[in-house]
Parts: C-alpha cells; structure tokens; sequence
C-alpha cells in the first residue's frame, strides 16, 4: 500500500490515506462526512487533480475525517526540504520548505520558520503558553485521580506529600500562564 505521506499532490495523498485509513471508495468517505456538502463526486474530483481549489472546511473536514494531521495532506512530509508542492500560493509562502511550512503552520516557535516582526514572536510565544496551559491542566487532572485513588478507602489518610507537592505546583504553573496569557488579552474576563 502506497504511503499516503510520499504522494506529489494534495489530492494524491487525500486517496492514499483514504485507502490507508480504511474507506475503500470516496462514497465511503462523503458517508462519512456528515454535516457537510462533500459528496463521492466532489472526493473524486479531489482525489483526481480535476479540482485543486478546495474550501478550509472541505479540507479541514476530510483531514479530521481521515484522523490525519492538516500538515501531512498539505505537504509531503516524507521529504521536509523540498519545496511545497501547493497551487496559487505566494511567492513567500511557495519558498517555504515543507519542514518550515509545518513549523509555520502550527505555530512553533521551535520549528524550521521563524517569525518575521515583534507582533508574530509574540503570536507564537502566546500559542505556546496556550499549548503548556493545556497540557498543565490535562496533568493536574491526572494528578488529582491519583490523589483520589491514593485516599480511596483510607479517609483519614492525607495523600502522599509527592502528590500533593506536584498538585500545588502544578497549580502555581497554572496560575502564572493564565495570568500571562491575560496580559496577551488571551482568555481575559473581558472576553
């Protein structure tokens, strides 16, 4: 089976990984995409090259469909120095490589593409302390089960210091990024 990553164009790799996640025709698929107007005619046109403009809700709707990464049916990640192989893009954008592309993207500031002004920096280094509250919370509710667990059936036990040391760091860490993201505007109670 063709690796869908490796196809030369976006409609390519939209029936690489359609076959590759299980959905054997584009009538599959467009059954598969409720909700939207993409029908197994539209799919085949994409899958074909005959329609290279798709929508961001087409394209957003079949990369969530397929369970696939946007980057991966955008780009060919396979090979993260070759130029984009996308149409009717910017001649800035067009000279991105892939690799840069997907830092770009997705807002890493780690990534291959580098911000250009002082309002993008700032931009990225937002989405970043998005990404770290998210995970902060995600693991203080983890913490929080194995705080439970750990008092489950001994009441008058207190959870083990680790625990509740993690629990309350977590909690400052929490705080502050909330409290830095405000200063972005970012989740203010104004908004």
């Amino acid at each position: 089976m063709t690796d869908y990553r490796a196809e030369p164009s976006i409609g390519a790799r939209i029936r690489a990984a359609r076959r590759q996640r299980g959905y054997r025709t584009t009538r599959d698929l467009a059954e598969a995409l409720t909700g939207t107007k993409i029908t197994e005619s539209v799919l085949e046109n994409i899958e074909s090259g005959r329609k290279a403009d798709l929508t961001l809700g087409q394209f957003l709707s079949i990369a969530y469909a397929l369970r696939i990464a946007p980057s991966y049916l955008l780009a060919r990640m396979v090979e993260p120095n070759a130029p984009l192989d996308l149409q009717n893009l910017s001649e800035d954008l067009a000279s991105l490589t892939t690799l840069e592309f997907d830092a770009w993207l997705s807002g890493s500031t780690a990534g291959a593409h580098r911000p250009g002004s002082a309002t993008e920096r700032q931009e990225r280094h937002d989405l970043d302390l998005l990404r770290e509250l998210a995970a902060t919370q995600r693991e203080i509710s983890r913490q929080e089960v194995i705080q439970a667990l750990d008092q489950d059936g001994t009441e008058s036990e207190a959870p083990p210091a680790s625990t509740a040391t993690r629990l309350a760091v977590l909690r400052l860490r929490e705080e502050e990024l909330t409290q830095l993201l405000k200063s972005s505007g970012i989740g203010s109670d104004s908004s």
